[in-house]
């Protein structure tokens, strides 16, 4: 078999062949996100007509039919002939790869498309494809199935996938279906994709295409998108987006937190030269040195919370995993607070140990939201996917602007700019202190063995258990369920670490305020994994942390507060599950006992469960004590009624916090816990006449 290879095993996929065969290579995969991207493709084609200057609205419309629509108001596809093909410019652009209007030719100072072949892969990976160009006052229109050429015999109903096709057999032709107004231009998209390629679960998401268009909306301003889902024919939804304040908005929307500064604009350019392959009349490619130029535009602002969102784009198209360009944000964003920390040290108190201590980027980047776009032509993209910008001198331009830009307000005289200013280095020297503070507290409370002193809280009564996974950490309130408790756990495994009432509200307070709180320090101790950006889930201690409070609304609030800690200092556990809360009962209804029944207690956790469960009782011919106890706090209970109810791991009820839409997550913890009183208060308000007056200890 070795000795029969030869050239005729070889196979050569010539055209859009070599699409339908390796789909991924050029999209991804054939999932959701594929299907996405090729939608992507299509409209990213409209974007680079709007950010040429040509044509301010694009429709995008989901049909009943799977089918997906693309219009917009730009120059139209060439409809005259391409010399060197012989075909018109649509059948070029749909059917060629590497075939289009940016490869340096002047139609495009800057385009998210570099390589010519989105829309000819799209048309490839399509059942059917269909487009309509109006130009020179008439419509224009050519179809194609599979990225063949041809035209369909569709019925009255309107164009299907498996209407009658018949391809093109000695000359294409882009059929003249109407007229237009002269000066009426644009470009109509509509395909299927092919389910031969997709995924049968394959579909568009809505929701991923309101966000995309949304974020276009702001980073090309005054360009109107419209998006449309008529899947479900009863019920269409639309929505529409258009912003004049281009990255300056889209950083205010983003971001979630309090404001620590205003959203500042910073923006230059940059020339640099590149050696690139260019076209020559004869057909040659010549190795030549060209000219470019590199515009930067940034928006940001410093906010109260930690969390770091930087957006990076290169021609409106989103680049996830960064570039150089954000390696040059960055790079100018360090090298400048280093610098302005470094003349404020005496003011900003850096002396002694913190003197010693530089300033990372993790300590600059806690709280910020920034947007960063360039624009440039023919950027180097890691892939079609482009999702990494690889084009060198990008770093070097970014960083300076940066550097100008930042400098100068950092610096500026004027009384608002100068007070911000000097709180985002205050900020940065806080997240510093924080952070080495967090990394000390880590290396000092590790899980003691029996021969080493433990650092530990004297509060905690911890468990003998080392396996984390089986280990659980009871976070209680007050002294008094604490020794109630300690008689019901299993010493085993469960651990104990009782808190003073209400601990601090740390969506308010700063870092340092939270770190010199005595009960959130003891929280964060006994987890053992620090806190914020520090925090090590593979540190903490505990498999399960379980905050244990009364059933009344005093408890809620500690429990709320508690989660708050949780969520913004160490949101990791939170988001992998192992954070709960305790349901200890409201009631416990003594059953009466019979010749052939032993007394027996049944325990409710709501009024309207106590209410159904004395109905069930009755119905049945049950006799039950008329004085049934209602628990204020988990300290009335005895230690047998707590282990049965609440802590042993047979008979409790635990509810998991999870976070699965953190955004919303952060927004009612910022409504409940926040600065901002008034939207806390229209809540109360608005919830006033649906709460339950018992539960509240007056």
């Amino acid at each position: 078999m070795a000795n029969d290879y030869s050239a005729r095993h070889l196979s050569v996929l010539e055209g859009l062949e070599a699409v339908r065969k390796r789909p991924g290579m050029y999209i991804g995969t054939t999932d959701s996100r594929g299907l996405m991207h090729c939608l992507w493709e299509i409209i990213d084609n409209s974007v680079d007509e709007a950010l040429g200057g040509f044509g301010d609205r694009i429709d995008i419309l989901l049909h009943p039919d799977d089918s997906v629509e693309v219009r917009d108001s730009g120059r139209g596809i060439p409809v005259d002939t391409e010399p060197k093909t012989g075909l018109t410019g649509v059948e070029v652009v749909m059917t060629k790869l590497h075939a289009g209007g940016k490869f340096g030719g002047g139609s495009y100072a800057a385009s998210g498309g570099l390589h010519g072949v989105g829309a000819s892969v799209v048309n490839a990976l399509s059942e059917r494809m269909d487009v309509w160009v109006d130009r020179g006052g008439k419509t224009h229109h050519m179809a194609f199935r599979r990225g063949e050429p041809g035209y369909y015999k569709d019925v009255a109903t309107g164009p299907m996938p498996d209407a009658v096709f018949e391809p093109f057999v000695v000359g294409s032709e882009l059929a003249v279906t109407g007229k237009v107004a002269k000066a009426r231009t644009g470009t109509r998209i509509r395909y299927w994709a092919d389910r031969q390629i997709f995924n049968k679960s394959a579909t568009f998401s809505y929701d991923e295409l309101v966000a995309r268009a949304r974020q276009t909306a702001f980073l090309v301003p005054g360009l109107e998108l419209v998006v449309r889902d008529e899947r479900n024919v009863l019920e269409p939804h639309e929505e529409r987006f258009r912003y004049e304040g281009g990255a300056k908005d889209f950083v205010e929307f983003v971001a979630t937190d309090a404001a620590v500064t205003d959203t500042w604009e910073l923006s230059g350019s940059g020339a640099y030269t590149e050696t690139v392959p260019v076209l020559k009349a004869n057909g040659h490619l010549v190795s030549e040195e060209v000219a470019r130029e590199c515009q930067v535009d940034i928006a940001l602002r410093w906010g109260t919370g930690y969390e770091t969102d930087t957006r990076s784009f290169v021609n409106i198209i989103a680049t996830p995993k960064g570039g150089t360009h954000l390696a040059g944000f960055e790079q100018g964003l360090v090298k400048v607070l280093r610098a302005q920390i470094a003349a404020n040290a005496r003011r900003l108190k850096l002396t002694g140990k913190d003197g010693a201590e530089r300033i990372e980027k993790d300590d600059i980047m806690a709280g910020l939201t920034a947007v960063v776009t360039v624009r440039i032509p023919e950027p180097q993209f890691e892939g079609q996917t482009k999702e990494v910008l690889g084009t060198g001198p990008v770093r070097g331009i970014v960083s300076k602007v940066i550097e100008q830009e930042l400098a100068a307000i950092l610096t500026s005289t004027k009384r608002d700019t100068k007070a911000q200013a000097s709180t985002v280095l205050e900020k940065v020297v806080a997240e510093m202190r924080a952070r080495v503070a967090a990394r000390k507290q880590k290396e000092i409370s590790r899980r003691k063995n029996a021969l080493e002193t433990s650092s530990l809280p004297a509060k905690l009564a911890d468990c003998r258990s080392n396996d984390v996974e089986q280990s659980e950490l009871f976070i209680v309130e007050g002294d008094s369920a604490l020794g109630t408790a300690k008689l019901a756990r299993r010493s085993d495994f469960q651990a104990l670490l009782p808190i003073r009432g209400k601990i601090l509200n740390v969506q308010k307070a700063s870092v340092t305020d939270m770190l010199h709180n005595a009960e959130c320090a003891s929280i964060i101790q006994v987890v053992g994994a620090g806190s914020g950006r520090t925090f090590d889930l593979e540190q903490a201690r505990y498999g399960k942390i379980i905050l244990m409070t009364d059933a009344d609304v005093d408890g809620a609030h500690i429990r709320t507060l508690l989660l708050t800690l949780f969520f913004r200092y160490m949101r990791p556990l939170v988001d992998a599950g192992r954070v709960f809360a305790a349901v200890p009962p409201l009631h416990r209804i003594e059953v009466s006992g019979s010749a052939r029944r032993e007394r027996e207690y049944v325990y409710t956790y709501s009024e309207k469960e106590l209410q159904e469960t004395l109905r069930e009782l009755k119905r049945a011919g049950r006799r039950y004590k008329d004085d049934i106890q209602r628990y204020k706090g988990l300290g009335e209970m005895d230690a047998n009624q707590l282990a049965e109810t609440t802590m042993d791991t047979g008979k409790r009820t635990l509810r998991r916090i999870t976070s699965a839409d953190a955004a919303a997550a952060e927004r009612i913890f910022e409504l409940l816990m926040g600065n901002d009183v008034s939207p806390r208060r229209d809540f109360i308000v608005a919830g006033a006449a649906s709460l339950d007056h018992s539960r509240i200890d007056t």
